[in-house]
């Protein structure tokens, strides 16, 4: 990997689990900037999602690379302020991809190495000036090491599954409590045991723990991390 120049455009890495709240707080964050945002999560769901469309088994390790190297994405703001929208080989599929299925081919995908790799230099591409505020799972470990500012959230896993309950409820999927806390569980694992840029926090990267904490407290203290001491 070339390093980054030292003139590159800086770089916020938001890891953490699923339902940490890094989606929430990443987005945030880039507004009260005025940096682009990077949702890497978006596109480990869209390749397994036109894995999907296209009939693939997801445990076909080469079939599903080749998905990724060719799958188009791409990223559309809303005119009327709303959620960005993900386009797939031409069609949107933001709905889908905030589903629990989309979510755990994600996860089944981005243990492929192949896939991966297929994915790195697109998101190293959004790294753009002013800034970037990239959140994910392995954005301050892998993709964006060189990083001058890392978080790390977490949240328990009882406190991640009642956040996803009551998003889901409110765009009226019916969803259970205790699916939601098994899948988080299985995940969590899933994404901490594989063997390709586990989920872990990087070493320099500051630990923050949401549970219980408002958005706008988890927010506020992210961004204190950039001010100058």
């Amino acid at each position: 990997m070339t390093p980054a120049s030292p003139l590159a455009a800086p770089v916020l890495t938001i890891d953490g689990p699923s339902g940490s709240g890094k989606g929430t707080i990443s987005r945030l964050v880039a507004d009260a900037l005025g940096w682009h945002l990077l949702d890497s999560g978006a596109l480990y769901r869209a390749v397994g999602y036109a894995a999907g469309m296209a009939g693939l088994d997801l445990s076909d390790t080469e079939a599903v690379t080749r998905c990724a190297q060719i799958t188009k994405i791409a990223f559309r703001d809303p005119k009327d302020g709303g959620e960005t929208r993900v386009v797939v080989n031409g069609h949107d599929a933001t709905d889908e991809l905030r589903t629990e299925t989309a979510g755990a081919a994600a996860s089944a995908i981005a243990a492929i190495p192949g896939v991966r790799a297929a994915l790195f230099e697109r998101q190293r591409g959004f790294r753009k000036a002013p800034g970037l505020v990239a959140d994910g799972r392995d954005m301050g470990t892998v993709i964006f090491p060189d990083a001058p500012h890392k978080v790390f959230l977490t949240a328990s896993a009882a406190e991640r599954a009642r956040r996803r309950h009551k998003q889901l409820k409110e765009k009226g999927l019916n969803v259970t409590l205790a699916s939601l806390l098994h899948e988080i569980e299985a995940r969590d694992a899933r994404d901490a045991a594989r063997v390709v840029a586990p989920l872990k926090p990087a070493p320099d990267a500051v630990l923050i723990d949401t549970t219980g904490i408002p958005v706008g407290a988890v927010v506020a203290r992210v961004l204190d991390l950039l001010r100058p001491a």
